[in-house]
């Protein structure tokens, strides 16, 4: 509904009436105006005009109650009057004026949306709206095509974070390559040195990785855990940590960004340019999200969180 005219009588039942005062000055005792209520008729410096019966009243008696109103309601009904009188906005026009029809954004379709019997669905990936067959991402073949509005830069924006998410994952792969024929050679050693070192890594480990506290200390796998710089932007860009050997690696994840203070969207975005993934460079390989700890990793590994480096297993080293 449309705000009233400040200018209209019509604004309340009772509005202030205003007093003129000569410009040579008037005596205080001649301003105002005395309520026309018959039981007071007392001088008020601000009185008020009933809309309904166009008397004036003091603060008192301004409500058509208190002074009893000899036209009650009369203000109340002259505005509901107006208000009816007021053209709809669709009046006049035709159910096809009243809806955006256009066709569906599918290249092949020549269905013609946003009709009362064909409504359109909107897609907020491509920023197109389809009709009902080709409203799910994989019918009108969204992943080709550039968002509407979206600037020419994005794509290849989101090209080059790609690329270096994997160039990333690579670099990892070879480090852990090192890291997996440097435990071969320790093995294969008839010195125990190196493994004694290992136990002492992570028994330093054990001193100083954080984490849940009510975890059993049998429970627990002690990590490093680190975020890769270029994609999975960190406030802290390593640290140790424990955690449940019965939980999975997604619970995991959401730990690890919650320490190092990672942005993790994984559970609003499906798209995988968005999406945080775990490496566990002594394996080689990215983890599935489903796979658990005690299963894949133990105390003293190191995994580190990626983002934009694509499912397992067309990336994963066997």
């Amino acid at each position: 509904m449309a705000s009233p005219d400040p200018d209209s009588d019509e604004t309340s039942y009772v509005k202030m009436a205003t007093a003129a005062v000569d410009s040579r000055g008037t005596d205080a005792s001649l301003v105002g105006s005395h309520c026309e209520y018959a039981y007071c008729n007392q001088l008020d410096f601000l009185p008020f005009k009933c809309q309904s019966c166009n008397k004036t009243f003091c603060l008192e008696h301004r409500t058509e109650d208190g002074h009893a109103c000899t036209n009650p309601g009369a203000w109340a009904k002259r505005k509901r009057e107006a208000e009816l009188a007021r053209q709809s906005a669709g009046e006049g026009k035709r159910m096809r004026d009243l809806v955006s029809q256009k066709p569906c954004a599918d290249d092949q379709c020549k269905t013609i949306i946003g009709t009362s019997l064909v409504p359109g669905v909107h897609c907020t990936n491509c920023n197109r709206d389809y009709c009902l067959k080709h409203r799910l991402r994989e019918d009108h073949d969204c992943a080709n095509k550039t968002p509407i509005g979206a600037r020419a830069a994005s794509a290849a924006q989101a090209a080059a974070v790609a690329e270096g998410a994997r160039s990333a994952l690579e670099r990892f792969k070879l480090w852990g390559q090192a890291k997996r024929d440097q435990a071969k050679q320790s093995f294969a050693s008839p010195s125990s040195k190196p493994k004694v070192a290992q136990m002492l890594a992570v028994n330093t480990l054990k001193k100083t990785a954080k984490g849940d506290a009510k975890i059993a200390p049998e429970k627990r796998v002690y990590l490093y855990v680190e975020a890769e710089a270029a994609t999975a932007k960190a406030k802290i860009p390593k640290g140790e940590f424990f955690y449940n050997k019965d939980w999975v690696v997604g619970r995991m994840l959401d730990a690890a960004a919650r320490s190092l203070q990672v942005q993790n969207i994984n559970n609003l975005s499906d798209k995988e340019e968005d999406r945080l993934r775990v490496f566990h460079v002594e394996g080689g390989r990215l983890l599935e999200f489903g796979e658990k700890i005690g299963d894949v990793l133990q105390s003293g590994n190191t995994v580190v969180l990626l983002r934009g480096v694509g499912p397992p297993p067309d990336l994963m080293t066997p």
